[in-house]
C-alpha cells in the first residue's frame, strides 16, 4: 500500500482542518515546501496536497506554493482542492503535478470530469467525501443527494482510475479511520481506493494495508506525532511483502 503524507494549505502555509471547518485552523508550518523534503526524507514517494481555499472559494490562491513543492522534491504529487474546470486542470498539470483530484465539479460538472478522464486519463482522481452515507461537496460545507456507492459507481463507469475517499467524521480527530467503508469499497469496486480521514495509528496502517487498498493518506498523525512517516511505511511494506 502507497502511503501519502499530506499538506494542506491556507495562505502559502501549512495548516490542518478539524472536520473540515474552516474556524478552527491550525498552522504546522510557514515553508511547505520544507515540509514535503522532510517527508521525502523519511521514505516517502508520494505526496496529496489540497488547497483549502481553492476547495473553500474556486481560486488558485496558493498555486505558486504548490509549484514550490512540486520543483522541490521529486516525489509524486497530487493536487486537489477547486477543480472545477479544464483550465485549472492544466495549470496544476503545467507545473509538474502528478495527479488531479476533482472533487466538487465531479458531483456537480459531471461532463466536466467526464472530458478531464478522456484527456489525462490517469492524471485525474476524484475526491469522494462522505457524510452520513452521502457525498459532501464545496469544502464539505454541504451534503449531495448523492450515496457513496452509487457515485463510485458512476466514476467507474466514466472510467475513473483512483477514488480518494474520506469519512469526513473521522478528519482530523485521531479517533481511528473508517476500516468499514474502506473494505466495502474494495469489495465493489476496482478502482484504486485510497483511504482518507482518521489515519492514526501504525494498527490503522496495517490493517488498510491488509485490504490490499491502493493508498492510505496521513495527516493530522503525522504533525502531532502520533505516526512516524518512516514507521508507517515500513509496515506498509511488511504487509506487502507478506510479514
Amino acid at each position: 500500500m502507497n502511503l501519502f503524507p499530506a499538506i494542506d494549505l491556507i495562505g502559502g502555509k501549512a495548516v490542518r482542518l478539524i472536520k473540515g471547518d474552516y474556524d478552527q485552523v491550525t498552522v504546522y508550518s510557514d515553508s511547505p515546501h520544507e515540509v514535503a523534503r522532510s517527508f521525502e526524507a523519511d521514505g516517502a514517494r508520494y505526496l496529496h496536497l489540497v488547497d483549502l481555499e481553492g476547495a473553500r472559494d474556486g481560486t488558485l490562491t496558493n498555486l505558486e506554493t504548490i509549484k514550490k513543492i512540486i520543483d522541490s522534491t521529486s516525489l509524486f504529487v497530487e493536487v486537489g482542492g477547486g477543480i472545477r474546470n479544464m483550465d485549472t486542470v492544466e495549470k496544476y498539470i503545467g507545473i509538474g503535478a502528478s495527479r488531479v483530484i476533482i472533487g466538487t465539479a465531479a458531483v456537480t460538472d459531471p461532463e466536466f470530469l467526464e472530458a478531464a478522464v478522456k484527456k489525462y486519463g490517469e492524471k485525474i482522481a476524484v475526491g469522494v467525501d462522505v457524510k452520513d452515507g452521502a457525498v459532501a461537496i464545496k469544502g464539505w460545507r454541504e451534503t449531495s443527494s448523492l450515496g457513496c456507492f452509487e457515485f463510485c459507481g458512476r466514476l467507474s463507469e466514466l472510467g475513473v482510475k483512483t477514488v480518494i475517499c474520506t469519512d469526513i467524521s473521522k478528519d482530523g480527530l485521531l479517533s481511528g479511520t473508517n476500516l468499514e467503508l474502506y473494505a466495502e469499497l474494495s469489495r465493489r469496486f476496482s478502482m484504486d481506493i485510497v483511504a482518507s480521514g482518521g489515519v492514526s495509528s501504525l494498527d490503522d496502517v496495517r490493517k488498510l494495508s491488509e485490504m490490499k487498498l491502493y493508498g492510505a493518506i496521513l495527516g493530522k498523525a503525522l504533525y502531532t506525532g502520533n505516526v512516524k512517516l518512516d514507521e508507517a511505511i515500513r509496515v506498509a511494506s511488511e504487509v506487502d511483502n507478506g510479514n
